[in-house]
C-alpha cells in the first residue's frame, strides 16, 4: 500500500474487450493504467490493487477481475474505484444505473470515471443516464459492424482462426487463408483412408494411437507452444493420445475438401455471450476456399458409411437395427449388444455399457438387462399404434403432440401477437415521448426536478416492454416451431403405414433414443421394466 490520503482505499479498474481494439492505443489496458495512476498521484489516494479485465465485454459484468473488485468491496478492502470513463466500468444500462445509483452510495464507494469527469463524491451529472444509453447503443451497434465485416470476409473466402486445423498451416502470402501442410496432411490422408476402408472412429482411433500418430493439440504444442500445461513434461503416451471426438470431428469437417463452413455458433445476444450452435441449415458455407486434401468422392463415401455404421452389423441374421439409439435411464450410456449361446435356443440382449465394462463390483451402474425381442416387439407395437393413430385423424394426432386443442392455441397465439402489436407500439410512444422529454429539458421548458422524475419513469417502462417484447417473441416463436415439429413428425410415420417389422432406417427416421430403466422383480416373481421411446421433433409421446 502506497503512502497518501489513507480515507480511501483505491481500486483501479481496468477493461478492454477485442472489439475496443479498433479505436487503437485510445483504449488500450497501458493507456488506462498510465491515466488511472497519473490522477491517483494528482489527488494523494491509497491504491489496494489494479483489477484488470482484458478481452471481456462491458455488456457482461460475469468478468474475472470484476467479480474480484465486487468481492473485496464487499470485504470491505476498497471504498474507492476508479476507471478510465464510464464505458470501461460497464456498458449495460440498467447495471450502470445500479451500481452509480443505488449500490455505491449504500456500500459507501466512492466511483470515479477520471475522462468523463464523474465523481460521486461530487455528485453524477445528469448526463450519466444518457452516457450509459449511448455506451451500450455503442456495444450494440460495434456488435452488428463486426458481424457485417465477418461476413464480408467469409465472403470472399477468408476464414478466422487461432489454430489452422491438422494438415494445414496459415497461408504464407495470403491473409487469413490456409496452406496445404506437408508435414501433417498424411494424417488427415490416412484418417480418411481407414474411414473408406470400412474403419469406424473406434477403431481409426485405436489404430493412431497404436501406431503413435500425434494429435492435432500435440502438434500446435511442438510447434508454438500452445497447450502447455497439458503437455509440458509428459509422456510419449500423452503425444498419441487421440480420441474417438478428434476422429469424429476430422472425418466431417468439410475443410478437407476445400470448403470453409461459418456461423455454427452465436451467441445468444449482444449481452449475453453464452454460446449456443445454430440450425445446419443457417450455416454460412464457402466452396472452394483453398486447396482440398481429400477428393469430395472419398468425402462423401464417408459420410454415407458414417450414416450406415448406426444401422447395419457385419452378421445379417444378428442385425442391430437400434445401434446408437439405446441409453441407460441411470447413467446414461449406450447399451451393449450381445448374444448368449449357453441355452439350447441361442438370443440377443442388451445391457448397460457402463455396467458390462466394469463389471458387478465397479457400482457404477447396474444391468439394466432386456433381451432383444422383447424390446423388438414393444417398440414396433408403439410404432404400430402410432401409424394407427396418423391413419385415423392426423388432426387428432397432431391436438394429442401439441398437448392441447387447435383452437385453444390458436386463441393463445393470436392473443399474444395482439399483446406482442400493443407493446412495440408503446414502445415506439415511449421512445418518442423521452426524446421530446429531453428536447424540452434542454430548452429549458421543464425543470429539473420533473425531467429526472420523468426520465426515470420512462426509462423504466421502456426496459419492461423491451423484457415484455422478447419474451413474448419468443413464446410465439417456440409455439410455431412446436407446431411445424409436431407435423413434421407426422409426416415422417405416414411414410410408414401399418409397419409389419423394423428396420434401421424406419427407427432412426422416427425415433431420436429409446432409455431403457432396470427391471422390478414384483413379489409374485413377475419382471416389470420401463422401456421410454423419445421421438424425434416431438420427444417422449403418453
Amino acid at each position: 500500500m502506497t503512502p497518501g490520503n489513507a480515507k480511501y482505499s483505491t481500486a483501479l479498474y481496468m477493461r478492454l474487450s477485442r472489439d475496443d481494439e479498433n479505436f487503437g492505443d485510445s483504449v488500450s489496458i497501458e493507456t488506462q493504467r498510465v491515466l488511472l495512476r497519473k490522477y491517483v498521484a494528482d489527488n494523494d489516494l491509497v491504491v489496494y490493487d489494479e483489477y484488470v479485465d482484458d478481452g471481456w465485454s462491458g455488456t457482461n459484468f460475469e468478468r474475472p477481475a470484476f467479480r474480484r473488485m465486487m468481492e473485496d468491496v464487499e470485504a470491505g478492502k476498497i471504498n474507492c474505484i476508479i476507471t478510465k470513463d464510464l464505458s470501461r466500468f460497464g456498458r449495460e444500462h440498467v447495471m450502470m444505473d445500479y451500481y452509480p445509483e443505488f449500490m455505491f452510495p449504500e456500500k459507501q464507494i466512492r466511483y470515479i470515471a477520471v475522462a468523463g469527469n464523474e465523481d460521486t463524491e461530487k455528485g453524477l451529472s445528469d448526463f450519466v443516464p444518457f452516457k450509459n444509453l449511448f455506451n451500450e447503443w455503442l456495444a450494440k451497434d460495434t456488435g452488428r459492424k463486426v458481424k457485417i465485416a465477418l461476413h464480408a470476409k467469409f465472403a470472399a473466402g477468408e476464414r478466422t482462426f487461432a489454430y489452422a486445423p491438422l494438415g494445414y498451416i496459415r497461408h504464407p502470402e495470403i491473409k487469413n487463408s490456409l496452406a496445404v501442410d506437408d508435414e501433417t496432411k498424411w494424417i488427415v490422408e490416412r484418417i480418411f483412408d481407414l474411414a473408406v476402408h470400412g474403419a469406424g472412429a473406434a477403431k481409426i482411433t485405436k489404430i493412431l494411437t497404436a501406431e503413435k500418430v500425434p494429435t492435432p493439440d500435440w502438434l500446435n504444442f511442438k510447434r508454438y507452444g500452445t497447450f502447455a500445461h497439458i503437455y509440458e513434461g509428459k509422456s510419449e503416451e500423452k503425444a498419441c493420445a487421440w480420441t474417438i471426438a478428434q476422429v469424429r470431428s476430422i472425418l466431417k469437417d468439410e475443410t478437407y475438401i476445400g470448403n470453409s463452413v461459418h456461423g455454427k455458433q452465436t451467441n445468444i445476444s449482444y449481452k449475453n455471450k453464452k454460446r449456443i450452435r445454430k440450425p445446419q441449415e443457417e450455416w454460412f458455407r464457402v466452396e472452394n476456399t483453398h486447396e482440398a486434401i481429400i477428393s469430395r468422392d472419398v468425402f462423401e463415401q464417408v459420410q454415407g458409411q458414417i450414416a450406415e455404421r448406426r444401422r447395419q452389423m457385419k452378421n445379417a441374421a444378428d442385425t442391430q437395427i437400434f445401434a446408437g439409439l439405446l441409453k441407460c435411464a441411470d447413467c446414461g450410456w449406450s447399451m451393449s449388444f450381445g448374444t448368449n449361446k449357453s441355452n439350447k435356443t441361442a438370443f440377443s440382449y442388451f445391457n448397460c455399457t457402463n455396467y458390462r465394462q466394469l463389471g458387478k463390483n465397479g457400482g457404477r451402474c447396474t444391468a439394466h438387462y432386456v433381451r432383444y425381442d422383447t424390446l423388438y416387439a414393444y417398440v414396433l407395437a408403439r410404432v404400430q399404434y402410432w401409424s394407427k393413430q396418423a391413419e385415423i385423424s392426423e388432426e387428432k394426432l397432431l391436438r394429442k403432440l401439441l398437448k392441447s386443442g387447435n383452437s385453444e392455441r390458436d386463441n393463445a397465439a393470436k392473443k399474444q401477437a395482439s399483446e406482442l402489436a400493443r407493446a412495440e407500439k408503446r414502445k415506439a410512444e415511449a421512445d418518442k415521448l423521452f426524446t421530446k422529454l429531453y428536447e424540452d429539458w434542454s430548452s429549458g421548458r421543464i425543470a429539473e426536478f420533473n425531467f429526472t422524475m420523468l426520465s426515470k419513469k420512462y426509462q423504466t417502462e421502456q426496459q419492461e416492454l423491451i423484457e415484455k417484447i422478447d419474451r413474448l417473441k419468443a413464446d410465439l416463436a417456440a409455439e410455431k416451431q412446436t407446431k411445424a415439429d409436431a407435423e413434421k413428425w407426422i409426416m415422417l410415420i405416414r411414410q410408414y403405414t401399418d409397419p409389419a417389422e423394423l428396420t434401421a432406417e424406419l427407427l432412426n427416421t422416427l425415433i431420436d433414443k429409446i432409455v431403457i430403466h432396470e427391471a422390478v422383480k414384483e413379489p409374485d416373481g413377475t419382471r416389470n421394466q420401463e422401456i421410454e421411446i423419445f421421438y424425434r421433433f416431438v420427444g417422449k409421446i403418453d
